[in-house]
């Protein structure tokens, strides 16, 4: 399957990619089977059941909510986020909802959602069936899907819901630049004297011209800065039990009136308030774009606003070419592994977008194709084995600090790259393949579950 940056980059609301935007899709792609199949006029309730991770910590992660606003119609790239608290509200109060927008259901909170984490299916922990039943309560439609990190959905075969169907790749197309691996992107770029971002670029055009392409980036840093922009404004505390206080206004307001370049790690401690700053909008349910997932929303923005006050002919120019770089190491991950935490730990988000960071910092700093892949590999190698063990289910504890180390370790990979000559021992394919390995071999505990690790430390002690 043919994968676009743009399929990395996805805009959404918070917390979590895998466990609120690919479950506010999947209740979308189920309401939209039934419009097709002329089935929502018969359609007199709905109820879903989520298993393994996401039973796990669905409510945590507000993948109940997240569903439902799904069925009302409410897409995660457009949804306004102010407004979804007063739709939610209506649904509990009247324990009816609009169905699509256009058919009016019963629907009881607590009686039509399930949380089934002792069900883990076959193909993905990150599995849900939605089944929509007549006014005699016969079950007239039902559909396994399965949410497989940063967005993406998958749904289960109607035959053997067990059994994913194979999607349909994006468009069919034929692009200039086929790869799979790595040494594909270095290969192309020694045989036609192109960068990184150059030969992503030309697989782009496939779908959007240049000017189509630039607006689309430019639109994912805006949105990224809007909400880096957001999280600095706002204080307080973050939903959820522990009531975690938000920080990144308070380290700006250090920052800003601190000894300034004084302090030649300062610029390390900005590039931690911004990470911040977005990681607590994302806990917050604010608008985010998943970097490959939302819970890792904060570290490639956090380099690119380093890159843009710090660096040296800082350009939006380069902006762009950071996240064409970015893209395709996230692409890479994306075809050879994985970027769920419920599959592999937060190695495949945190780790991953570290290495995204780390790649495209190198690419705008002048890096060769060699340095690039140096950096991104630095960048993975030593995140490999890091656990998800969110504290109450929610990406706060140790997520949103966990954003920030990772944001500086994007730079420092990326320093230590351009400053060799970009030879290096370990491969980032030969990287990649060994964190789906290590994924593998990882406990399902510490595997976005909430029962091991931090998450039970926490709440025993």
């Amino acid at each position: 399957m043919a994968i676009s940056v743009f399929d990395i980059f996805r805009v959404g609301i918070g917390p979590s990619s895998s466990h609120t935007a690919g479950p506010m899709r999947a209740a979308g792609i189920f309401v939209r089977a039934l419009e097709r199949r002329g089935l929502l006029g018969r359609t007199a309730g709905v109820r879903v059941e989520f298993m393994g991770s996401l039973g796990a910590t669905g409510r945590g992660h507000s993948t109940d909510t997240a569903f439902v606003l799904g069925l009302l119609g409410v897409a995660p790239e457009t949804a306004d986020v102010d407004r979804l608290p007063d739709l939610l509200r209506e649904v509990k109060e009247r324990g009816e909802m609009l169905l699509a927008g256009k058919k009016l259901i019963p629907f009881v909170w607590d009686r039509d959602i399930r949380f089934s984490p002792e069900k883990v299916a076959k193909f993905h922990t990150n599995a849900l069936d939605a089944v929509a039943s007549d006014a005699e309560g016969h079950e007239i439609f039902r559909r396994r899907f399965y949410s497989v990190g940063g967005g993406f959905v998958v749904q289960g075969s109607e035959a053997d819901p067990e059994v994913p169907e194979v999607p349909a790749s994006f468009g069919n197309v034929v692009l200039p630049y086929r790869y799979r691996h790595m040494v594909d992107l270095i290969a192309y770029s020694g045989r036609d004297g192109l960068k990184i971002p150059e030969i992503v670029r030309a697989n782009e055009r496939v779908w959007r011209t240049d000017e189509e392409i630039d607006a689309a980036l430019d639109g994912i840093w805006r949105v990224m800065k809007e909400n880096m922009d957001r999280g600095f404004r706002r204080e307080g505390a973050l939903p959820g039990a522990y009531r975690v206080e938000r920080r990144a206004a308070a380290m700006k307001r250090r920052l800003e009136s601190g000894p300034g370049s004084a302090d030649p790690l300062a610029v390390l401690d900005w590039a931690c308030a911004f990470a911040f700053a977005v990681g607590e909008e994302n806990a917050a349910g604010g608008r985010v774009v998943s970097a490959p997932t939302y819970g890792s929303a904060g570290v490639v923005p956090a380099v690119i606003e380093y890159y843009r006050r710090f660096v040296p002919g800082a350009s939006p120019k380069g902006i762009r070419d950071f996240l064409l770089t970015a893209g395709a190491i996230g692409i890479l991950y994306k075809t050879n592994a994985s970027i769920s935490g419920a599959e592999v730990g937060c190695q495949g988000e945190v780790g991953v977008a570290c290495s995204m960071a780390a790649a495209g910092l190198a690419a705008v700093m002048g890096g060769n194709a060699y340095q690039i892949e140096n950096a991104a590999e630095i960048g993975i190698e030593h995140h490999l084995g890091l656990t998800c063990d969110p504290v109450a289910g929610q990406v706060q504890i140790p997520c949103i600090e966990r954003n920030a180390v990772a944001a500086t370790q994007s730079i420092v990979a990326a320093r230590l790259s351009l400053g060799g000559t970009g030879r290096h021992y370990i491969s980032l394919d030969e990287a990649i393949e060994t964190m789906k390995e290590t994924g593998r071999d990882m406990c399902n505990k510490y595997k976005e579950t909430s029962t091991g690790g931090l998450a039970v430390c926490v709440v025993e002690c």
